[in-house]
């Protein structure tokens, strides 16, 4: 049994989604009466928001639980996000003395349980735990499974909207969770499974206490965006009549009284819609700025990565983008090295990138995930391969930085300053400046932003 649990940590990693369900997490164990710790101290709880998304994701997870159990043998560490839903041979050799939370909805009710046993308030025994299975689907089980015993006690917490985002100029706000969808890379389909929305009234009501509190740009996320309002995110599946619902949340975002910046995570080329692109030119706070993972740029590619969109019909995006903003900023995903990627396939996934001219390359070279169908698909590309051709990449994506960041060079640019030292952030195009690339630079009265003219 816990004694004196009064401050806590929460270590996170993967994407967006995820450091905002940190925070929510953040903000419960606050109004259950718990402080972060201050840095240098040893937390009396930690909680690992772990990520599963490759391989390497689910190793660094792993590496993460294990430090935060080594750091002091009298802290509680509770692990959950997206790990527990992976096989259970990815997490059975985890240290003893951890709580593992394999639903997200009883999350909130095991963190209680634990601040009040310390407590002393009464609490209920959880039942047994039997043996977990090698299956990386959730299988029908109690929900927690306990690695030392602990009790939980009955409470309709849920974690709640933010209404802040720590440490952060930049608040993430997360609008829809879950994917049913069929990329034969991508392990998320198997571990958030429920494809739902967040109400409108309250992704406004939450928008609008996180401009109250201070932040100034607001960055709607989700596991698939612009599947918004949709119960499935299979585009041959979607009610025509849903078409706007998306953009008229955007719209309406927008409209927040004092939001300086309103940007897209990530979005699929059938998300860029006309009506999508309406919005963005109706108000001045959206930032040109959109994401569009490509994943390969060779057809044969993306028809075995099963991706719902054609290099037809991603290129067709991005004309109508630039038809319709000013010098957009387009950044993207790229696998690298997918099974059966020849060297004539990689060659099309550059050449499509110079004539997109994208601002921000994200490389990623494909390790088999187990439990999609891509670990079956042959052939393998050789390691060797992988990391040449990964290189070549960056290298590519180093230049198209350079030629996209040159448009603006004499130019005024504004960054939301993001660090102190230095004093640097990013521009509405998402690319850094620091206050040494500008001329004449000045900070705004309330020190958010940094103005210059940028240098060549």
């Amino acid at each position: 049994m816990m004694h004196g649990m009064k401050t806590f940590a929460v270590k996170t990693l993967g994407c967006k989604v995820n450091q905002y369900e940190t925070q929510q997490i953040r903000e419960l164990l606050q109004r259950l009466g718990m402080e972060p710790a201050q840095r240098g101290r040893t937390p009396d709880l930690v909680v690992v928001n772990t990520c599963c998304v490759t391989h390497i994701a689910s190793a660094k997870s792993r590496q993460q639980v294990r430090k935060s159990r080594k750091n002091d043998a009298n802290t509680t560490v509770v692990v959950t996000g997206c790990l527990p839903f992976a096989q259970h041979s990815e997490w059975k050799d985890l240290p003893g003395s951890l709580h593992i939370v394999t639903q997200k909805n009883d999350l909130p009710q095991f963190l209680a349980s634990l601040v009040r046993a310390n407590q002393g308030q009464n609490c209920y025994s959880h039942p047994q735990i039997p043996a977990a299975t090698a299956s990386n689907r959730p299988e029908r089980r109690p929900k927690i499974k306990h690695k030392t015993s602990i009790s939980t006690c009955q409470n309709d917490l849920v974690l709640q909207p933010i209404r802040h985002f720590s440490g952060q100029t930049r608040a993430f706000l997360k609008i829809q969770d879950g994917c049913d969808g069929l990329c034969s890379y991508c392990i998320i389909p198997r571990i958030r499974t429920n494809v739902c929305n967040k109400n409108v009234k309250i992704v406004l009501s939450e928008a609008q206490t996180l401009v109250q509190n201070g932040h100034k740009e607001i960055v709607l996320t989700g596991i698939f965006l612009g599947a918004y309002g949709r119960n499935t995110v299979r585009r041959k599946h979607w009610n025509i009549e849903q078409q706007h619902m998306f953009s008229d949340l955007v719209d309406s975002v927008a409209r927040i009284p004092g939001l300086a910046r309103l940007r897209l995570s990530s979005l699929e080329p059938g998300d860029v819609t006309d009506c999508l692109l309406d919005v963005f030119c109706a108000h001045d706070n959206i930032m040109p700025h959109l994401h569009l993972p490509l994943q390969s740029g060779s057809s044969n590619v993306l028809r075995r990565m099963c991706r719902q969109y054609k290099i037809k019909e991603f290129l067709e995006t991005v004309n109508r983008i630039h038809s319709r903003l000013d010098r957009p900023a387009i950044t993207t995903d790229i696998i690298v090295g997918f099974p059966g990627e020849t060297d004539a396939d990689f060659q099309q996934t550059c050449n499509l990138a110079r004539q997109v001219g994208f601002s921000k390359i994200h490389v990623f070279a494909f390790s088999p995930r187990s439990g999609t169908p891509a670990e079956r698909l042959k052939p393998r590309v050789p390691s060797a391969i992988i990391k040449e051709r990964s290189q070549i990449l960056r290298n590519l994506d180093a230049d198209l930085q350079i030629r996209f960041r040159r448009q603006f060079f004499g130019q005024t640019v504004s960054s939301l300053i993001e660090t102190r030292r230095p004093v640097a952030g990013r521009t509405k195009r998402y690319f850094m400046v620091s206050i040494d690339d500008l001329q004449e630079p000045e900070i705004s009265s309330d020190g958010a932003f940094l103005t210059g003219i940028l240098k060549q």
